[in-house]
């Protein structure tokens, strides 16, 4: 390669890391959309919510009095030990740092930073206290993992409940209104791309609408499982250092207490089990609601959907000043796939772990937050391309109207139910049907005569002539109007 065509920093160009500018789009340019998430799943929350646990764990051994001879805590030393990770900000983020440049790991740098406040307690409760000599209190019994699983089940369920199942409600939201604004406006389906029986718009949406709606309900169920039994699992620190305790049940309640499900039957790391299934659910609804931003696409396309340029927030193309592009669609489907290659290599990873431990899942894990943020970025995308939509009955009324051939199958199911009732004159619909409409134009007129020229009985012959592609629709209204039932309970 020809020097003169070399992009770089050490070619005259500004060297932009050192102004700090955002290698992910999700901390850059998408920011302002997922920044939220960073509350749950960046590493300076990981951390806060590790210091939780293990201030959490010091107080309830000393609660409980699993600890011979340790002190009982005062109200007003709970309370202290409880305001370090409610105030955790940018200060302890900064020393967690210095002192993890130290030690070279990053849950002993959190079990330091917490001594190092609890033997400031005296400027606060005065010389009475007994917190500075608690520190080796502080992640007694624990190995790393104890306190990671722990906090990445407290930070995930936090970010999924507080976050994503919200944003996810405000995508099935507009669909509910879109059902209900085209549950009576008749469109002309399409199988393999080709004109098929005709449905309603606002039931064509219902079933996106309840296909996402399953999964919520999967994801809201999500079990977020924890342990804290030691550095294989078996609580041998425990129970050699303090026999007489009842150290299944005193974890049991810990971990409880924190909201999350115990989990007894564990390595040294919890198995990670419930994140793959979380993950898989997530990717699942990324997959569907990508069918409806692809969807969405093509009824715009079509004109069946017409887009408000104010709503979309966008100028259209460049170079062609009448073009509306779809591109809140395209962001989703774009956001919708990295997030699903995300969530999918997280569940395929984090339930394998090489004999009681390896490290392949530290890693992982910290992208847990992409992972979720993409597929928030995609779903905020597809609202705003949902809110910035029109239907266009009559453009969906035209098609139906060159489309007369589409009711070659209810003429065949009719003569067929006929035939089974007794009439005569009914053999061979199907190749009948297939000679009228195949390759053909079929008008009104032509679907009519041939249907007067079958010898139907009067009353199926006149339900037929009275059917035109726009109200050969079945139960399309009623289904439309099923996303109000809860079908799910």
């Amino acid at each position: 390669m020809s020097a003169a065509l070399i992009f770089s920093p050490v070619d005259g160009y500004t060297d932009l890391s050192t102004i700090g500018e955002a290698l992910s789009p999700l901390d850059g340019r998408y920011r302002p959309v997922v920044h939220a998430l960073s509350n749950y799943l960046s590493e300076a929350a990981l951390n806060r919510a590790r210091i939780h646990v293990e201030i959490e764990w010091l107080i309830h051994l000393l609660d409980t009095q699993a600890l011979p001879g340790a002190p009982t805590l005062t109200d007003a030393e709970r309370d202290y030990l409880r305001a370090l990770p409610r105030a955790f900000g940018a200060t302890h983020i900064q020393r967690l740092a210095e002192i993890e440049a130290e030690t070279r790991h990053d849950v002993k740098a959190v079990e330091y930073l917490i001594g190092e406040y609890m033997r400031e307690a005296t400027k606060v409760l005065g010389d009475s206290t007994h917190l500075p000599e608690l520190t080796e209190v502080v992640h007694i019994f624990c190995t790393s993992e104890d306190i990671n699983n722990l906090a990445y089940a407290l930070t995930i369920r936090s970010a999924v409940t507080n976050e994503w199942l919200p944003a996810a409600a405000r995508l099935t939201d507009r669909l509910v209104e879109l059902v209900d604004a085209g549950a009576h406006t008749p469109m002309l389906a399409r199988t393999h791309g080709q004109p098929a029986t005709p449905v309603t718009i606002g039931k064509e949406i219902a079933v996106i609408h309840h296909r996402l709606t399953r999964q919520i309900h999967r994801i809201e169920q999500t079990e977020y499982l924890g342990k804290i039994n030691g550095a294989t699992g078996t609580w041998a620190a425990h129970v050699i250092s303090v026999p007489e305790a009842n150290w299944p049940a005193i974890t049991r309640n810990f971990v409880e207490k924190l909201g999350l499900t115990w989990n007894p039957f564990t390595t040294q790391i919890e198995s990670h089990d419930w994140q793959a299934e979380l993950y898989s659910d997530i990717a699942r609804f990324n997959r569907i609601a990508h069918n409806l931003a692809t969807d969405c696409w093509s009824y715009i396309s079509l004109g069946y959907f017409h887009q408000n340029l104010s709503a979309q927030g966008s100028t259209g193309s460049s170079t062609m000043p009448h073009k509306v592009n779809p591109i809140r669609f395209e962001n989703a489907e774009a956001n919708f796939e990295i997030s699903c290659a995300l969530c999918d290599s997280l569940a395929a990873t984090l339930v394998t772990s090489r004999l009681q431990r390896d490290l392949t899942d530290s890693t992982t894990q910290r992208n847990i937050g992409v992972a979720l943020g993409h597929s928030a970025l995609a779903i905020d995308n597809l609202v705003r391309g949902l809110r910035g939509i029109d239907i266009d009955a009559q453009r969906m009324s035209d098609d139906l109207d060159t489309q007369w051939a589409v009711l070659g199958e209810a003429v065949q199911q009719a003569m067929r139910a006929a035939a089974i009732a007794g009439a005569t004159g009914m053999a061979n619909p199907y190749e009948r049907l297939k000679e009228l409409t195949r390759g053909h134009e079929v008008s009104a007129e032509s679907m009519r005569d041939f249907i007067s020229g079958l010898g139907l009985p009067d009353a199926v012959e006149a339900r037929l002539l009275a059917l035109s592609p726009h109200t050969y629709i079945g139960l399309s209204e009623t289904i439309a109007q099923w996303v109000h039932e809860d079908t799910l309970s």
